[in-house]
């Protein structure tokens, strides 16, 4: 088959562009529920803009769905849309880095899943939505074959396991999570015109907790948030990470797999990959876990590539450390702190100086001034807070100056830096494209400098901070030789 015909969507999108009516139609319940079946005028305003804006979106994705075709030709993967201005795209086949194939609960209902397939340059991307299921496995098994990906059985480097759910309410949604979702419900109530604060229980909430004692209410309002976190958390997670199974896909392809209600599957070609990324938050490293992320290039944007790139999710520290290995093609990983060159004692103060003028000093001073202005008990306060922040503040900053550390392993360039957000990054030094050299005034008179490696893939830029400045041009040149030489000569 060397130039096959076009090819249609599945006739299944115009079910699937129907559900998106159900926005409107659950707003229009939630609406009625708290209001007591009694909208206003502005609800109603709201609700038939957004039911308007729905049959737009609606009759888009028809015209879309009868004016979408697309074809595998001998040497290209062509799609052309468009109803009064066609336009007709073209990748080379060669050129396919990566194909991914998503779908989400309405999709995975419907049997329906969405293509995309691109180069790994921002511009050289196309997308199929609302293929049939198999149709879409088939036609990305076509183009990365007809891409070069041969069939290998390369071995399953991970795979799921329900005790990494005990990882997930060591991130940052135990907490965050609570916030982000009651403000979107607030915000959505808000716009249909309903006061959030004039429902029934949640007045009665607030003046309970304000006749309460605090002593007792503040804990408790702390302990359910703490518990509604956690099982957020977790569920999450298992929609984010469930089946997931990471494996060699054929010779040349690294693919991820997961999702409980909105499935995925990331594929990186492995001429691609640069290095890893071991990432240790704070509580997930007191609990011994850790995650991992590719340092991949063609994965989009950095927002796309931040999405994209974790391959691994919260997991024992161990298992990380065998994926890292595996995906490096080593006996065991160079992600170690043993043997990491430390950094100088300046690098201690420079971070127990930022901790206390960022975090100590301004809200202490702000609590004086208050106090001065209006109570003496914010004096206290304020003296209180700094007994207490000042300790915590010195021993984060000697957690992350004991995270400081580099390293040249092999053909690797190791660099480790944080404490709240510990990250150990390994790279190919044949990937290092660059170095910049940054300091200021009080770094030079410290005596250090931060090194940047650039990389034409995952952030771009890895930082080796505060590192001795009278040792970071050789370090440079050792890492990757002949990029700095001619400055040191």
């Amino acid at each position: 088959m060397t130039a096959p015909g076009w090819r249609t969507l599945d006739a299944r999108t115009l079910v699937l562009h129907c559900t998106w009516m159900g926005a409107p139609l659950g707003s229009l319940a939630l609406t009625v529920l708290a209001t007591g079946g009694r909208p206003g005028t502005r609800a109603w305003i709201t609700l038939a803009v957004i039911g308007a804006v729905f049959a737009v979106l609606t009759t888009a994705g028809l015209v879309t769905w009868r004016r979408t075709r697309f074809r595998v030709t001998a040497d290209s993967f062509e799609l052309r849309t468009g109803l009064f201005t066609q336009s007709l795209r073209a990748i080379p086949l060669s050129r396919i880095r990566t194909v991914d194939v998503t779908a989400s609960l309405a999709q995975r209902a419907l049997g329906l899943a969405v293509l995309r397939a691109g180069t790994g340059g921002r511009s050289g991307r196309l997308a199929l939505e609302a293929l049939a299921r198999p149709e879409a496995e088939r036609l990305r098994a076509e183009l990365l074959a007809r891409a070069g990906a041969r069939d290998a059985d390369d071995p399953v480097l991970a795979v799921a396991d329900p005790r990494w759910l005990r990882y997930a309410p060591l991130t940052f949604w135990v907490f965050g999570g609570v916030f982000v979702a009651g403000g979107t419900v607030w915000r959505v109530l808000d716009g249909i015109g309903v006061e959030p604060w004039r429902i029934g229980f949640v007045r009665h909430a607030f003046q309970e907790f304000g006749n309460s004692a605090l002593w007792i209410t503040v804990p408790l309002a702390l302990l359910a948030v703490t518990a509604l976190g956690v099982v957020g958390a977790v569920v999450l997670y298992a929609e984010n990470w469930w089946k997931y199974r990471l494996e060699w896909d054929g010779s040349r392809t690294l693919r991820v797999r997961r999702g409980l209600f909105t499935t995925r599957s990331v594929s990186i070609e492995r001429a691609r990959l640069r290095g890893v990324t071991l990432c240790e938050p704070l509580l997930l490293r007191a609990g011994g876990g850790a995650s991992v992320r590719a340092v991949a290039g063609g994965l989009g944007n950095r927002e796309e590539n931040r999405k994209r790139s974790v391959i691994m999710p919260p997991a024992p520290r161990a298992e990380a450390l065998r994926v890292c290995a595996g995906l490096l093609g080593e006996d065991e990983a160079p992600t170690g702190g043993a043997g990491l060159t430390p950094h100088p004692r300046a690098a201690l103060r420079r971070r127990i100086v930022r901790g206390l003028l960022w975090y100590v000093l301004p809200p202490a001073v702000a609590l004086a001034v208050l106090g001065w202005l209006l109570t003496p008990v914010l004096l206290c306060c304020a003296a209180g807070y700094v007994l207490l922040a000042a300790p915590v503040a010195c021993a984060l900053a000697r957690s992350a100056y004991r995270g400081l550390g580099h390293a040249v392993r092999g053909r690797h360039l190791v660099v480790r830096s944080g404490t709240l957000g510990r990250q150990t990054a390994v790279l190919d030094r044949r990937a290092v494209l660059a170095w910049t050299f940054t300091d200021n005034p009080f770094s030079r008179r410290a005596g250090v400098v931060t090194l940047t490696a650039a990389v034409a893939a995952g952030e771009e830029g890895y930082r080796v901070r505060d590192m001795a400045a009278a040792d970071a041009a050789g370090f440079a040149e050792s890492a990757a030789p002949g990029i700095v030489a001619e400055f040191l000569a």
